[in-house]
């Protein structure tokens, strides 16, 4: 999974993006601090890979983990090369989905560039950038396949398609609103990379005083909250400073720390779930002496799919799946103990992996 951390200038992105990273990336108080996006790699947070660990004394465990880009602060007129312009719009293209970080809070020490608090006003002003650089490229495909649409049936239902989504743009609705008609548009529209069809996240920072209650005191918290309602998409509410303070705690000390604030995870941790939530995923477990891991999976992934997700192999040769849910495996002792209560399940190709199931995979190639 590949996350794009995103924001006007001086939001809080790579005060965000150091400490979910621990990565350090530099963070000034003026517009484009971060010339080059930053890329961090972080383990996703799960306490059963360690119980299953010690269980099976594994020489290792594999978190699943999540690739954090931290992107310069987007301008008005980014997609017409305004700020650091266009360049950066690219990297988004890379991306799963968006961490859109909002400012909720007032300090007259950290400058806004457009001078006041609206986190509506620039939730707007980036869509509309990622808008513009959308229309760019969907004008130019036009272009292209215009000139075969006369002759070729595929070429005359992408310009249709396409004539629709510019028509979209130009309302200044995002591409995430277009309905594919069939298959057939769906793969096309994968295809384009949209940068308004990605799902969003909307980080809200505020200041450590608003954290305890999740920002329900905090008016622009909720604006953002409706905002991110009406369109369908995720909201998280952190304090990216008090986040990089915690990121500095050994793990102890850290849940020391989230205990004494009121809080129940670290900011972290609602991304990850916020993140899997949006776009679908799951994790199921593999265990052993050798290694313990998480694999992420999309929901919905049938047992051979799920296979393939650790070697092709796996996949070409599916036989069958053998299967406990980790709190009957946990509950049990292990493994063995688990088949005695008949606990174990052999599934076959039509089965659909669940979040926490611990696999077996039976395969023959």
């Amino acid at each position: 999974m590949k996350l794009g951390i995103v924001g006007l200038p001086n939001v809080g992105k790579s005060t965000l993006f150091n400490s979910l990273t621990k990565a350090g990336a530099e963070s000034a108080n003026y517009p484009f601090c971060t010339i080059d996006p930053n890329v961090g790699v972080v383990a996703v947070p799960d306490a059963r890979l360690g119980v299953l660990t010690e269980m099976y004394n594994s020489e290792k465990t594999v978190p699943a983990v999540v690739e954090f880009v931290d992107i310069a602060g987007l301008v008005k007129g980014a997609s017409k090369g305004e700020g650091l312009g266009n360049q950066f719009l690219s990297h988004i293209r890379e991306t799963d989905a968006i961490v859109h970080v909002v400012r909720c809070f007032d300090d007259p020490n950290i400058i806004h560039v457009d001078g006041s608090i609206d986190p509506i006003r620039d939730i707007e002003t980036i869509n509309l950038e990622l808008i513009f650089s959308d229309l760019e490229m969907i004008e130019r495909r036009i272009s292209r396949v215009a000139k075969g649409a006369s002759y070729d049936k595929g070429q005359a239902k992408e310009l249709e398609m396409l004539k629709s989504l510019q028509a979209m743009l130009l309302n200044g609705k995002k591409a995430s609103e277009y309905e594919p008609q069939d298959e057939d548009e769906e793969a096309i529209l994968r295809g384009y990379a949209l940068l308004s069809a990605k799902p969003v996240i909307y980080a809200a920072n505020v200041t450590d005083d608003d954290i305890a209650d999740d920002g329900a005191n905090n008016a622009n918290v909720a604006k953002v909250r409706e905002f991110a309602k009406n369109e369908g998409s995720e909201v998280f509410v952190i304090c990216a400073r008090l986040e990089e303070e915690i990121s500095e705690l050994e793990d102890d000390e850290k849940a020391e720390f989230l205990t004494e604030m009121g809080l129940s995870e670290s900011g972290l941790e609602k991304l990850i779930k916020a993140s899997y939530h949006l776009l679908g995923l799951i994790s199921y477990l593999t265990a052993g002496p050798k290694e313990t891991r998480a694999w992420t999976i999309r929901e919905g992934t049938k047992a051979p799919q799920a296979a393939g997700k650790i070697h092709s192999d796996f996949e070409r040769g599916f036989i069958r799946a053998e299967i406990v849910s980790y709190d009957d495996l946990v509950a049990c002792g292990g493994f063995n103990q688990a088949r005695e209560k008949g606990l174990v399940r052999s599934e076959g190709k039509e089965y659909v992996v669940k979040d926490g199931d611990v696999v077996l995979f039976r395969f023959n190639v």
